[in-house]
């Protein structure tokens, strides 16, 4: 299996990071292995898979070019930059480093990937990374960016999340839910990362990043022994922003906005996690947890610096009597 090392220092600097080529790369290998990943994913891939197609079709190198990079366990490193970590940056500033990736680096890291030889014409093209550049800029603008805000919203609940987590519970529990069967911790300043034979790296004095993405997909990444990322898929209830069905009758009770509310309270959740899961406005979402306090349904709890609701007896048994469980 392929773990990390990581020092005691790296572990308390690592922190949570919203990356836009990350979400753009995820979205690159949905469409490449043309499967949605859970239910709220459907409509989007439905909706992109044909002009993502008709992309490759007018650009056969392009579509040589995806299959070799996404490869089927490692990715070519070009394709996977770590991010810097300094703040959020905008897609254009990140797939800046895709771009200025040395062109006669790609070729062997293709091989890499493909565990064989590179087939031509690949071998033989000019500025491999450039090409890959041009083709996340197209999945961002055309696939991801006119739903940008929707999923940085889940994006941020996710971070929310895993940080209330952490506070909990420590690193090690945070850790073992990223990616459940492929990472844990092991102990000892040792995190599995995958459960390949890779050999084990060491973090100890690099800044470790962790980084979600929406689609159920993963990897990791370094830049020499400075940052090392793991990117990790979020967790499925907020992937899947569809969520529960809310019950007629509780809605009819309570109001569809404040039932939509109450039926995700199964777990707790943050503000900011409604907002994402709902889609209806921080104001909104705050004045139905007034009241579903106020009636004794939810209460709420801090976790570190977040604020967390959750049912109190009462909600859990109300939205029980109507079916709807989570």
């Amino acid at each position: 299996m392929g773990w990390w090392r990581i020092g005691t220092d790296s572990l308390a600097g690592g922190r949570f990071v919203v990356s836009p080529l990350a979400e753009t790369i995820a979205a690159l290998k949905t469409l490449h292995a043309a499967a949605a990943t859970h239910p709220g994913e459907r409509a989007w891939l439905a909706s992109s898979l044909p002009a993502y197609r008709a992309r490759l079709a007018a650009e056969p190198l392009d579509a040589l070019l995806v299959r070799a990079a996404i490869g089927p366990t490692w990715n070519a490193d070009f394709l996977t930059p770590t991010p810097l970590g300094e703040g959020e940056r905008s897609f254009g500033e990140e797939v800046e480093a895709v771009r200025a990736a040395d062109p006669a680096g790609a070729v062997p890291q293709l091989a890499v990937a493909l565990d064989g030889p590179v087939p031509e014409p690949l071998r033989s093209a000019r500025d491999l990374p450039g090409r890959m550049a041009e083709v996340l800029t197209w999945v961002w603008e055309e696939t991801v960016l006119p739903e940008w805000p929707r999923r940085r919203r889940i994006l941020e609940a996710d971070v929310t999340a895993r940080t209330a987590r952490l506070g909990r519970a420590g690193w090690a529990a945070a850790l073992d839910e990223l990616s459940p069967g492929r990472m844990r911790w092991l102990g000892d300043g040792r995190l599995q990362v995958n459960a390949r034979p890779y050999p084990p790296r060491s973090v100890d004095g690099g800044r470790l990043l962790f980084v979600p993405v929406t689609p159920a997909t993963g990897w990791v990444s370094w830049e020499g022994t400075e940052r090392f990322a793991v990117v990790y898929p979020c967790a499925g209830v907020l992937a899947d922003a569809s969520g529960p069905v809310v019950p007629r009758a509780l809605g009819a009770l309570l109001g569809p906005g404040r039932a939509g509310v109450l039926v995700r309270l199964g777990t707790p959740k943050s503000t900011s996690q409604l907002v994402a899961l709902t889609g209806q406005g921080l104001g909104s979402v705050g004045r139905h947890l007034k009241v579903l306090r106020e009636a004794g349904l939810v209460r709420r709890g801090r976790a570190g610096r977040s604020v967390l609701y959750e049912w109190t007896e009462a909600g859990a048994v109300l939205v029980r009597a109507q079916g709807t469980g989570t």
